[in-house]
């Protein structure tokens, strides 16, 4: 007994150490890297901003399902999530990004508690958390405010209720609050909840074959299997609306890689290939996703040490057949679906459910590889921590030193410039035109003057959607977003232009320039 309580202590001791490093390493400098809030970032935060003000959101809409943002309505977790942030912080890039470390310092804490509950290990769990808190894949989402993080998290507390549905019953409804909760966090997770129940239904079908339920255990089960299916369908309404009636359905046309040929054979050839492109060794270990603002240039999703563990760790599972286990594989095949299905794969955001999944597997592919050896097992397993812990250190390295240097443009830092550098100025003037070519410049001047979202609203001018259904904003208040031209300079006026104007240089006030010597903007401002 004393050495289980001994054991105990480590463990917990453990966890508690590896909590500290996530949030340290996820806090520290959250507020300036990345160098700026993104356009979605700022979109989530000022309607949040919005709803602590009024209970509205940008567009007027009290306490909406689905926010109209810019067109593409976002969906509700992660904005009401970052409501008291905003509260007890006011608008800015650490209360938008706090859930996001939270999120993930949860599913950190569950993919602990999952791997314990299939294993019986804690150790083994705490190995697959602690390379789940180094994994690339997921490092800039923890610190950035995506929406997707809070639908890991719900995924991964429904798979953990679920598995506690064969202890009680009572758990079975819980994972499908779960799963609704992760549908209306990240649109991913909507193509997902169907294969989770569909196991679920298997699973079930199994246990009556291998005759583990009493009659009425069963009885049981299908009324609360039932009543918490009716509530996923209800659930799932408002989304048939937004598809069918709104811009839903258009843009998911556009993006969807179903519409790319008229011929099948090249679709499916085409899905086949997006979703083996997600296991690419040039996905995976060299170059990560294209896409700078969810990863660092230079670095793929996981670290090549990963892969012989992940692999050890998918064999043992299947061969341990247990049903925790295989339930975490099937979930690991559905992944990238909600990737392929789309022209961008492979894409990091859309298959995120991968990263924390690769990390359960490589844990427990280490962990047995130390069993193996089990005169040396703790020493291997210390080495191997230590291996993780330099390939995560030189990544941390260069994400603190270069990763605002190569990826400022990608984060539309030149909006942010103009309000951190000329908000006095801006004050003064009656007129201030904002090129609109790094996207929704709108959002950044709310964002990052905390406008009045009443004010707002009542002078807010929209342009027509454009064939994706995205809304951009034209004018509100003294503020107008397009194009520059030259005359838009007029008396008493400020201009931040993307193209230079050789007429208009005795206006010329001040060039914008990023942090690699690239310049983002050029400065107009009137004599007068």
């Amino acid at each position: 007994m004393k050495i289980a309580k001994i054991f105990k202590k480590r463990e917990y001791l453990l966890l508690g150490l590896l909590i500290l490093f996530f949030l340290l390493t996820r806090f520290y400098k959250i507020s300036s890297i990345p160098s700026s809030v993104y356009w979605d970032e700022a979109s989530i935060g000022y309607n949040a901003y919005s709803l602590s003000v009024d209970g509205k959101d940008e567009w007027g809409d009290f306490l909406p399902i689905h926010f109209r943002a810019f067109g593409e309505f976002k969906l509700p977790v992660y904005i009401y999530s970052v409501v008291p942030f905003v509260k007890i912080f006011g608008l800015n890039a650490f209360s938008l990004r706090f859930p996001a470390v939270i999120y993930s310092l949860f599913s950190l804490i569950l993919i602990y508690l999952i791997v314990k509950k299939c294993t019986g290990n804690g150790i083994a769990g705490l190995i697959s958390a602690f390379i789940f808190s180094t994994c690339p894949w997921y490092f800039i989402f923890s610190r950035t405010g995506y929406e997707a993080t809070a639908g890991v998290f719900f995924l991964l507390l429904g798979v953990y209720f679920y598995l506690y549905s064969y202890v009680k019953l009572i758990f079975l409804p819980l994972t499908f609050i779960c799963l609704t909760a992760s549908n209306y966090s990240y649109n991913s997770f909507r193509i997902i909840t169907p294969f989770f129940v569909a196991f679920i239904l298997f699973d079930f079908i199994r246990r009556l074959l291998i005759k583990s339920f009493n009659k009425k255990l069963i009885y049981k089960w299908i009324i609360y299997f039932t009543g918490s299916v009716i509530f996923l369908l209800i659930s799932f309404y408002p989304i048939y609306r937004l598809y069918k009636y709104d811009y839903g359905g258009i843009r998911f046309g556009f993006v969807s890689v179903l519409n790319v040929s008229p011929n099948k054979i090249v679709v499916v050839k085409k899905l086949i290939a997006n979703y083996f492109s997600e296991y690419s060794y040039k996905f995976l270990i060299k170059d990560g996703d294209a896409i700078k603002r969810s990863q660092m240039p230079g670095f793929g999703q996981i670290f090549a040490i990963t892969i012989p563990f992940f692999l050890l760790g998918i064999y043992n599972s299947l061969k341990s057949k247990n049903i925790g286990l295989i339930f975490l594989l099937f979930l690991l095949v559905v992944a990238p679906i909600p990737s392929a299905i789309t022209k961008e794969a492979p894409h990091a955001l859309r298959s995120i459910l991968m990263a924390p999944l690769i990390s359960i597997f490589s844990g427990l592919g280490l962990m047995y590889f130390s069993n193996l050896f089990k005169k040396y097992k703790t020493k291997i397993m210390i080495i191997f921590s230590i291996i993780f812990l330099a390939y995560f250190a030189n990544y941390y390295y260069q994400f603190i030193n270069s990763y605002n240097y190569l990826t400022e443009k990608d984060w539309q830092y030149a909006y942010k410039a103009i309000f951190l550098n000329y908000k006095n100025v801006l004050e003064e003037k009656n007129k201030v035109v904002i090129t609109s070519e790094y996207g929704q410049p709108y959002i950044f001047t709310l964002f990052y003057n905390q406008y009045n979202p009443e004010l707002f609203r009542e002078s807010v001018v929209h342009n027509t959607p454009d064939n994706w259904g995205f809304l951009s904003v034209l004018e509100f208040g003294k503020y107008k977003f397009k194009k520059i031209v030259e005359n838009d300079l007029t008396d008493k006026s400020i201009v931040f232009s993307d193209i230079e104007f050789n007429n208009l240089r005795n206006n010329l006030s001040d060039i914008i320039y990023l942090s690699n010597g690239d310049i983002t903007l050029w400065v107009y401002e009137s004599n007068k």
